[in-house]
């Protein structure tokens, strides 16, 4: 058995690897578990230190790690090397505060003194996807790292440069040996690596079958867990919005990441009175997006991320036409070697078709009409998903009171979702639960501690 990393675009092989041996595994837990009992005890400076140099080696080597993206999954060059700077501006961020997020709480009680302190847990186990193959681990690893924890990646198998340029990075700036070490493991083995007593938490980016399993696994250990999971993210346009720039946000919300994102724009819920000018600005602007090799710096849309997740995708379009969708534009596999995809629009979307009841992993936009304002709050909290929520309007007092009304993790008015390190990031229903980012993000793995004085 081995790991390949296979270049989408071109169906190339360009690196094979064997997974690391249970031993190799055992020495990596080892070392990572001796690596925090030293780190736990290193003042937040130092720490800070160190995490200020892991954004130096980011940035000075941005090249390198977005060709790896590039090539490893597909993702648009632009785009990679944006997810880089991301990545080094997280680092940045929880060097400047996470010594502020994690400062003992005085608390009055009836002792003479009583606080609350916060303290790291030890290895924490991050299981992460191939999409964003470096954001997504640096937004788990800059906290968890900051807060005193040590770290063990199990990447997606089609990406397994990434993650060893990731542990790279952490070596190169200066952390201790071992303590964030990347496992070129298939996905069977992680319940092994959750049963290890040396591992104390594990949190996951991934599909709903990977956070349950991974769920399902640490709760015979009772270990502590944070699944970030698919979305159906709703965008809804009300009568009052302004159409032309809702459009645009609207292409670039479903088309990011050649549409492979979790808080991605799916189900787009138009009320009647604007919906036919809507789409037609809508159509529009998917139709001027440029897909190709994601090499070329004018590329907007890249293959996807494997032949198999493309094929999967069309079944879903397929199938909503048959339940009664209408196809606008794409739904057609093109020829010739990648796993290409184009941008695709189906309209007459309504629940019972794939494309409104499941998470559509790809440029494929759903456009449903509701009557008006309450029908749209409506049809976009009827889903098991509830990651994030695009609402237009220019009516910014009634949007905060729409916001209000949605259920999901995140609400964005007047704006594209996106993850930022000052923003607690997360969902609820079958989107998964806890939060990545913020203060909120960076208690997830820590022990909230009462100390009381007598």
């Amino acid at each position: 058995m081995s790991i390949q990393s296979v270049n989408p675009a071109t169906g190339d092989v360009l690196e094979t690897f064997t997974p690391a041996s249970p031993e190799a595994l055992e020495r990596m837990v080892a070392r990572a578990h001796a690596a925090f009992l030293e780190w736990r005890g290193v003042p937040f400076p130092e720490r800070a230190s160190r995490m200020r140099k892991a954004a130096d080696v980011l940035k000075k080597n941005l090249a390198d790690h977005a060709l790896n993206m590039t090539q490893e999954m597909g993702k648009p060059i632009l785009q990679s090397e944006a997810e880089v700077e991301k990545c080094a501006w997280v680092c940045e961020f929880y060097a400047d505060h996470a010594e502020a997020f994690l400062a003992e709480q005085p608390r009055e009680t009836d002792a003479s003194t009583s606080y609350v302190r916060f303290d790291p847990l030890g290895v924490v186990l991050a299981v992460m996807p191939w999409n964003f193959p470096y954001w997504q681990v640096f937004r788990f690893a800059a906290p968890a790292l900051m807060a005193g924890n040590a770290g063990i990646l199990k990447h997606a198998s089609n990406v397994p440069r990434c993650a060893l340029a990731i542990e790279g990075v952490f070596r190169e700036a200066g952390f201790p040996e071992g303590l964030f070490a990347s496992a070129l493991i298939e996905s069977p083995a992680v319940a092994g690596l959750i049963r290890d007593p040396r591992i104390v938490a594990a949190t996951l980016t991934g599909s709903e079958p990977a956070g349950r399993a991974v769920a399902e696994q640490a709760g015979r250990e009772i270990k502590k867990t944070v699944l970030e999971l698919g979305g159906s993210d709703a965008f809804i346009v009300l009568a009052d919005a302004d159409l032309a720039a809702a459009a645009k946000a609207a292409a670039d919300a479903r088309l990011i990441n050649s549409g492979q994102s979790c808080i991605a724009a799916k189900r787009f819920i138009v009320v009647d009175a604007v919906a036919e000018r809507f789409l037609d600005l809508f159509a529009a602007q998917l139709s001027s997006r440029r897909m190709g090799d994601p090499m070329d710096r004018g590329t907007h849309i890249g293959p996807q991320a494997r032949v198999e997740l493309r094929d999967s995708l069309h079944q879903q379009v397929e199938e909503s036409v048959k339940h009664g969708a209408r196809l606008l534009l794409g739904g057609e596999v093109p020829r010739g070697p990648g796993a290409f995809y184009p941008p695709t629009l189906l309209v007459g979307v309504d629940k019972g078709m794939p494309a409104f009841d499941e998470e559509t992993f790809g440029p494929v936009a759903a456009v449903v009409r509701a009557k008006d304002e309450s029908d749209a709050v409506r049809v976009a909290n009827d889903s098991v998903f509830g990651l994030g929520a695009s609402l237009w309007t220019q009516d910014r007092a009634r949007g905060k009171e729409l916001a209000a009304q949605i259920e999901a993790g995140a609400v964005f008015v007047n704006g594209i979702v996106k993850s930022d390190p000052r923003l607690p990031f997360g969902g609820i229903k079958r989107s998964g639960y806890g939060r990545e980012l913020s203060e909120y993000g960076i208690r997830e793995f820590v022990n909230i501690k009462s100390v009381w004085i007598g």
